[in-house]
């Protein structure tokens, strides 16, 4: 719908500034001001004398003021004699017709451009939009559709071999729970986030009100990745399930915030990802991400935002002293990523030669993950995931680092 008033005050100001312009082109300086200027400052030279002859004046001081006067006298003959004349009215078409094709040029250029007949959106009627969207919003099935998988190619045959054995028994027992458990974590680990989305959804409706936040979690994470990294809203729920067992569990509420985004609510984003980089620890999956995205959000939620510098690198990995904290804050990005990757090569080389914690290993895949060095991120979850082969525990905490990381075995 063509807005009229907006049209009309256009076209108003348009005529207004072009008839300024063709005056301001056509019209000549008025030479009348200058000459009426040379009167006035003849006739304060003569009021001079006439004060100095009735003893007014000192000969001082009307010496003075006609050395004034005459300059006076002397800028304004100039003036009018430097004065160009009147531009003459056959100039005056020409000027018209050369400001009418800009403004002209400046009106296609915004019907080409611009949105003429795009509304005023107010910040309360931008929310309910969004709140539009976000309630009508494709469902999991849909963005399944859409998703494209790529599972991993370079898989251990005797891997490969045992996988299919766990389908055919879980194919013969649908219901249970340990098999599930262990098929949605290796489908997930093959790239086959479909199938390891079933699997535990299938898990946590049998487990009902017994599933754990964990389990929750689990699947939320499941379906985001089928569905290509977009939280659908029986992904939410599940976020919502993990996050009423367990309200500070981050990988939830990073979750929730990228949900938000997704909406077009950065500001409720904003609002979930600052505490969580604030928190840390630096090595956390979802820091690098939150520090990448965290400005714009800011910017684009109307909030005046710093970017903090990163906390101490790698923190609860075993080496740096608390000096080394503190002399890290004063490093150069160049210095505090070398101490990053000497760090990660010092609980590498540990973990390769006396082994360690579920987490410690999970912590190396992110490590090595953010550091883009993800050939040796997959060496270590395969190295980790063969040490606790029979430890469902702690594969469950492994996968969970390897699908956050974006590796596969």
């Amino acid at each position: 719908m063509l807005n009229w008033g907006f049209w009309a005050v256009t076209f108003a100001l348009t005529l207004a500034v072009t008839l300024l312009l063709v005056r301001a082109l056509t019209k000549g300086p008025k030479a009348g001001d200058d000459a009426a200027a040379l009167k006035v400052y003849r006739d304060q030279l003569a009021e001079v004398d006439r004060d100095l002859t009735r003893g007014v004046l000192t000969p001082a001081e009307a010496e003075r003021l006609k050395t004034e006067v005459s300059r006076r006298l002397l800028d304004a003959d100039r003036a009018l004699r430097a004065a160009p004349t009147a531009a003459p009215d056959s100039n005056r078409p020409v000027a018209a017709l050369a400001i009418l094709a800009a403004i002209f040029a400046a009106v296609l250029g915004y019907l080409w451009l611009g949105a003429p007949n795009y509304p005023d959106l107010p910040i309360k009627k931008r929310m309910a939009l969004a709140e539009q969207d976000y309630l009508h919003r494709p469902d999991q099935a849909t963005a399944e559709a859409q998703a494209v998988e790529t599972p991993a190619t370079d898989v251990d045959a005797e891997f490969l071999d045992l996988m299919t054995k766990l389908r055919a028994a879980i194919a013969a027992r649908p219901d249970d729970q340990t098999g599930l458990a262990l098929l949605a974590k290796n489908e997930a680990k093959l790239g086959n986030f479909k199938a390891a989305r079933k699997a535990m959804e299938h898990l946590v409706a049998l487990k009902g009100t017994q599933a754990t936040p964990a389990d929750h979690l689990q699947l939320a994470q499941m379906q985001i990745m089928a569905a290509g990294g977009y939280v659908s809203p029986e992904a939410e729920q599940q976020l919502i399930a993990t996050l009423q067992g367990d309200p500070t569990n981050p990988l939830a509420r990073y979750y929730t915030g990228l949900m938000f985004a997704q909406n077009q609510r950065p500001d409720r984003t904003f609002a979930l990802w600052e505490p969580l980089l604030r928190e840390g620890p630096e090595t956390a999956p979802w820091m690098e991400p939150i520090r990448a995205n965290l400005p714009q959000l800011a910017e684009a939620a109307g909030i005046r935002y710093q970017l903090p510098a990163p906390m101490a690198p790698m923190a609860g990995l075993k080496g740096p002293s608390a000096s080394d904290v503190a002399a890290a804050g004063e490093m150069s990005e160049q210095d505090r990523q070398a101490m990053i990757a000497g760090m990660v090569d010092q609980l590498q080389t540990r973990l390769g030669q006396d082994g360690g914690e579920p987490e410690e290993w999970a912590q190396l895949i992110t490590a090595l993950s953010v550091l883009g060095k993800m050939d040796e991120a997959r060496a270590a979850l395969n190295a980790a995931n063969t040490a606790y082969a029979g430890d469902s525990t702690a594969l469950a905490t492994l996968a969970e680092a390897a699908g956050v990381a974006g590796v596969a075995p």
